[in-house]
């Protein structure tokens, strides 16, 4: 028998526009439509959180939105938040010199520690309103470089992290291959190589075999860089994704550094590069993507490429900007990921994309489509945190809209940070005001994994979380 429940929150936030009165129906995990309140069976009401049993869920005082998306993640780096906000004996502290001190946490975790410290960080993420994950990830080998009896065995750790959360999952398995063109192999890297493109397939086709039984649960390809990954190890991952209906996903012109060595092995930009391996198209998210020159940003147009912005991790790092404005105008895409983790904060993320235009430009509402009326900002960065994220996995929904996945949040439109908040302005005071404090429920396929803000995990994963990091660093 077909399982379904009615929401029926003061306020919906469905396909772009906010409609009080409204109800949700959920069917089977998907909606199967926004309308007029009253459709459903009576069974009482419910605190913010939700209820679970079938007929209508009441959530007076709240709003229901699309859930919040993480296109990019790499869940370890949650361990070493905190531990890099001073310069030590570096003369210029910048992404490089941070990298060194992720990989002192990369090289040191255990497949148990990886598990504890990834389940800490995507419960972070439920109760900040993500209910999918794109987990860039990279750790494939023991802390001497050696194969595990599973070359999965890390990869599985962590998608199977996130799905106890529960959490809607695409497990983006990374391609390693070098340190860089014309660099000694690095080995602080070698928990991430594999020997060739074809040992990496092997391992993601039976990585997509191991996972394919999970409705919550993809896989995709990610060549690490033009950096990390020569041409012919890009080019056949590239064809391959494109053939199985994987995402493809690459950080791009993250550091000027990594432009100049693509220059000089290519003689192209990594973009370029990217477009001439036939490996820029719908399916391609160039992640980062702060340092572009006219050519790069009119390929990814002409692509219609998504670019995944992480601002609040770009600006940790001194990266730079993503030009969104530009990128849109040349008709690309726009998604958005917590990258290092540094700050758990989608909406965040959201918002600096247009504040740090506006600082550079010194003009505001940058990114305003120039339609929807007072709405059409907001809306639009809610969708970049959204149905751009989605989209960028490869994933339908994002908008609430019928037929997609019932992905949503439940916000308490009393929480001080909205409060006043009506159907005119919810977008706006969720994208430039909303607190993780007004978040009290959050549902993935239909369920709650975020109750009255909180989860079944909450003690258990921060028991197991303090130990990995006393294990790692020598204190909790």
């Amino acid at each position: 028998m077909p399982k379904s429940r009615a929401f029926q929150p003061d306020l919906i936030f469905s396909d772009g526009r906010a409609t009080g009165g409204a109800t949700l129906v959920v069917r089977d995990g998907l909606v199967e439509s926004v309308g007029p309140a009253g459709a459903g069976a009576e069974v009482g009401s419910a605190a913010a959180g939700g209820a679970v049993a079938e007929g209508v869920i009441r959530l007076p005082g709240c709003a229901i939105l699309p859930g919040l998306v993480s296109a990019h993640s790499h869940a370890f780096q949650r361990a070493i938040r905190g531990r890099t906000e001073w310069r030590g004996q570096v003369e210029r502290d910048d992404f490089w010199s941070w990298r060194e001190a992720m990989y002192a946490a990369a090289e040191r975790l255990s497949p148990d520690d990886l598990a504890a410290v990834s389940r800490f960080c995507f419960l972070e993420m439920a109760r900040a309103g993500i209910t999918a994950v794109g987990e860039f990830h990279y750790l494939h080998r023991d802390a001497e470089g050696r194969s595990y009896a599973d070359p999965n065995e890390l990869d599985l750790r962590v998608a199977l992290a996130a799905r106890e959360v529960g959490l809607r999952t695409v497990l983006l398995r990374v391609a390693y291959a070098r340190a860089g063109f014309n660099l000694p192999a690095n080995p602080r890297q070698r928990r991430f190589i594999e020997d060739s493109p074809e040992q990496y397939l092997r391992n993601l086709d039976a990585l997509a075999k191991a996972t394919e039984g999970d409705p919550l649960l993809r896989v995709g390809a990610a060549p690490h860089s033009v950096r990390a990954c020569p041409a012919h190890w890009i080019e056949p991952i590239a064809k391959e994704a494109l053939r199985r209906g994987w995402p493809l996903h690459l950080h791009v012109s993250e550091q000027p550094g990594e432009i100049a060595q693509c220059k000089a092995e290519h003689g192209l930009s990594p973009p370029l590069l990217l477009e001439r391996l036939g490996a820029l198209h719908q399916g391609t998210t160039a992640v980062h993507a702060v340092h572009l020159e006219r050519a790069d940003i009119a390929a990814l147009g002409r692509a219609r490429a998504t670019v995944c912005a992480c601002p609040t991790t770009e600006r940790n790092l001194g990266d730079g900007i993503v030009r969104a404005d530009q990128l849109l105008a040349a008709g690309a895409r726009i998604s958005l990921g917590t990258d290092s983790n540094v700050q758990i904060a989608p909406l965040e993320d959201a918002r600096a994309l247009e504040y740090h235009l506006r600082l550079v430009d010194g003009a505001r509402n940058l990114l305003d489509p120039g339609e929807g009326g007072r709405g059409g900002l907001a809306a639009r960065l809610y969708s970049f945190a959204s149905e751009g994220g989605m989209r960028s996995l490869g994933l339908p929904g994002g908008a609430l809209r019928v037929g997609e996945p019932a992905d949503f949040i439940v916000v308490d439109l009393d929480d001080a940070s909205i409060a006043g908040a009506g159907a005119d302005d919810l977008a706006a005071a969720a994208v430039f005001s909303l607190e993780r404090t007004a978040i009290r429920g959050v549902y993935v396929a239909g369920e709650p994994i975020v109750q009255d803000g909180r989860t079944a995990l909450d003690q258990s994963a921060l028991l197991d979380y303090r130990a990995a990091i006393q294990r790692l660093w020598g204190r909790a």
